[in-house]
């Protein structure tokens, strides 16, 4: 298996969005007639999921944020303006509050048709969304190592990222139930430490030999090796409800990548307990999770996911400031300071008492 090597830590988003009908603001099974309808220029950068109220818009292989921005700003808009046309509506966060997971409509795709098939209620219940983010990596040595160590950091992505406390018009009491209704997946969840990119070949070999996946797309791991791509995937987010918010994690991602790579020695296997205990902190409290560095870089003792994300920024700015995006990584500090999506909508909810609120509040504010 070949690693296509990537230059300059290059980078490429994925955006996961909720088609909605703009009367009820209930998810509708429309994502395929927009793909349909979707001029040239557009098609491209759009595609379909696992169910038909899911609409990805991805960026082309950028070289830095700017790019980034530029590519989401012009494709979004494109595809709110379609979606108007239709009467229907994109909405950015990782659960939709009061839709039911029974009343939604698998893809045509026969690859989901067959997931579905082996999944059962499990799948049915998947019906959430959320931001990856690639990182363009030199070689597969650099790829493995990264991966092996962002694991610590993951949580920390995901803490500033919650954005589905409701499910089915229940309040959860997480801030992140996606990470939870992800977790039940097969080969889902943590990257196992891996020793080099022979070691991770030999376990992809294994696992093709015995029938277990077809490839890369079917291991649903928190940051896993692209090797097609030349990059590591971060996959652990939930997706911000606010596009400025986008850009700065993918920011905070970027430089964290790029610092790991150049500037922290690779390690043994770090405990897999802190990691799933920091997942779940995360998950549950966001923000005010209690977060514990299992490599001690960051700090030898417990402390909230707010410090620990600040400590994270200013160990990685010196890269930010090199990768050009350190403008986008300042945007880290409104969140840190006012909360995340899953916050404002908690607080938006315990007002009014009204998910629909909910929706419309955070529909309009995603380019704020």
């Amino acid at each position: 298996m070949e690693f296509t090597s990537s230059s300059g830590y290059s980078i490429g988003v994925e955006i996961e969005f909720q088609v909605l009908d703009i009367k009820d603001l209930n998810l509708v099974p429309f994502a395929p007639l927009l793909l349909e309808q979707a001029p040239k220029i557009l098609r491209p950068r759009l595609s379909l999921e696992f169910i038909k109220s899911i609409l990805e818009i991805q960026t082309g292989i950028c070289d830095d944020l700017r790019d980034v921005e530029n590519d989401l700003l012009q494709t979004c808009a494109l595809a709110e303006e379609l979606a108007a046309d239709n009467d229907f509506i994109l909405y950015a966060a990782s659960l939709h509050p009061f839709a039911r997971a029974d009343d939604q409509e698998l893809s045509e795709k026969e690859r989901y048709k067959m997931i579905m098939q082996e999944l059962q209620i499990i799948g049915r219940r998947f019906i959430s969304q959320g931001l990856h983010v690639h990182v363009g990596m030199p070689d597969g040595e650099t790829a493995i190592k990264v991966c092996n160590l962002i694991q610590a950091f993951l949580p920390i992505f995901l803490s500033l990222s919650c954005s589905s406390p409701f499910y089915e018009g229940k309040d959860t009491g997480l801030l992140s139930y996606r990470t939870k209704l992800f977790e039940v997946l097969p080969l889902a969840g943590l990257f196992e430490y891996m020793e080099n990119w022979n070691h991770f070949v030999d376990q992809i070999e294994d696992l093709r030999k015995y029938g277990i996946i077809g490839g890369i797309r079917d291991l649903w791991w928190d940051t896993r090796p692209n090797p097609q791509f030349g990059t590591v995937e971060i996959r652990v987010c939930d997706l911000p409800v606010k596009f400025t918010s986008i850009l700065a994690l993918v920011a905070l991602i970027q430089s964290t990548a790029a610092w790991l790579a150049e500037d922290v020695e690779g390690s043994s296997a770090l405990s897999p307990y802190l990691l799933k205990a920091n997942k779940w902190q995360a998950a549950r409290h966001g923000l005010e999770g209690r977060f514990v560095d299992p490599t001690a870089i960051l700090g030898d003792h417990p402390m909230q996911f707010r410090l620990a994300a600040m400590i994270l920024k200013s160990r990685v700015s010196p890269y930010a400031s090199k990768l050009g995006c350190d403008s986008y990584l300042e945007h880290l500090d409104s969140i840190i300071s006012g909360g995340t999506g899953a916050d404002h909508m908690c607080r938006i909810y315990q007002n009014t008492g009204d998910f629909h609120q909910v929706v419309r509040a955070i529909q309009k504010e995603f380019w704020q």
